[in-house]
């Protein structure tokens, strides 16, 4: 009984400088981002969790204060020793004099001294390329916001191979730097606060009040995005005319013209939960179309709220979860490949 305690202790200590190589390896990663982008902050922290789990990185944000602490000096502890910083940039972002301010400056100014790497990922389309982080390689690839990709997993699976990238290449520099230098002991006891869990999504059941709002808010944005997209397409091309047209709150249609002969037309209708088909439907026709072609509905998956097509004439999987830059694409995409054959 003697010798349990001071053995135990030694084991412990044992085995700390065993693996001391992988715990002081890992790379500190940094959020710094708007709360109103919380979700997408969340999506991407799932896709990085290979890399976690595998001990390359440790990812840090501010919902992971500790109850009590200062909210200005705990943020500003772990952005000085991070060494990856994503900025997660969106209208949001930019607005936020915390972020911009006292984040986003003092992050380029670590990037500037070579102690830490910032990357910029862009969220939502906004104009950020003019801004002071404008000249650093930002991810997806081109810059091309998250929300327009029509799956938005393809542009968080860009990005984590991205940050893999950089963390395996601090990685590899750091473990030059261990081997020449001596051990310490990781005292584990002083990171207890900070130890634990970013993982901490739990599942939901959305209301049909909250579905509806959705659905209701995804019409608007498609209405929007085609009469936009209509105005720009004639802009662009002396040879074409379109027109938009709002026939009420649940429909309108949208015409384009080639050299003066119609060469697409279509009738977009919000169905709600009142229709034969229900959802967002879309018609190779005009106002008096009855008849449709496509259907959009609302789906979740117990975290989030997303559309999905029928898949009677998209290209893409109908089980395909869309945002709604994603869906207004998916349509834009089946009038506009009209005039481009």
């Amino acid at each position: 009984m003697f010798c349990v305690k001071p053995l135990k202790g030694l084991k412990v200590r044992f085995f700390i400088l065993l693996h001391a190589d992988k715990i002081s390896a890992m790379i500190k990663l940094f959020f710094s981002y708007s709360h109103e982008d919380e979700e997408l902050r969340n999506e991407l922290e799932n896709h990085l969790t290979p890399l976690k789990r595998q001990r390359i990185i440790d990812t840090w944000h501010d919902r992971r204060l500790p109850a009590g602490k200062d909210f200005g000096s705990e943020i500003s502890a772990h952005l000085e020793t991070s060494q990856i910083i994503l900025l997660l940039i969106s209208p949001y972002f930019i607005a936020s004099d915390y972020c911009y301010e006292a984040e986003m400056m003092r992050a380029l100014e670590l990037n500037s001294n070579g102690k830490a790497r910032v990357i910029p990922v862009i969220i939502h389309p906004c104009d950020w390329q003019s801004l002071p982080f404008g000249n650093l390689q930002a991810m997806p690839k081109d810059g091309k916001p998250i929300s327009k990709y029509p799956n938005v997993h393809d542009a968080l699976l860009e990005v984590a191979r991205g940050v893999r990238a950089v963390a395996e290449e601090f990685g590899s520099a750091r473990q030059v730097s261990h081997h020449a230098a001596h051990l310490e002991p990781v005292n584990i006891a002083s990171q207890g606060d900070d130890i634990r869990s970013s993982n901490l999504r739990v599942k939901k059941t959305f209301t049909q009040r909250e579905k509806d709002r959705f659905e209701r808010e995804a019409y608007e944005y498609i209405e929007k995005y085609f009469e936009n997209s209509l105005a720009e397409l004639q802009t662009r091309n002396p040879d074409i005319e379109t027109e938009f047209r709002r026939i009420d709150a649940n429909h309108f249609t949208a015409v384009a013209y080639m050299n003066g002969s119609e060469a697409s037309r279509c009738l977009i209708r919000h169905q709600g939960r009142g229709g034969l088909i229900g959802g967002i439907t879309y018609s190779y026709g005009g106002a008096g179309t009855t008849s449709w072609n496509e259907s959009l509905s609302v789906a979740d998956d117990g975290y989030m709220l997303y559309l999905k097509v029928l898949g009677m004439n998209f290209r893409s999987d109908a089980n395909e979860p869309l945002t709604l830059e994603g869906a207004a694409d998916a349509y834009w995409e089946m009038f506009i490949s009209r005039l481009q054959r």
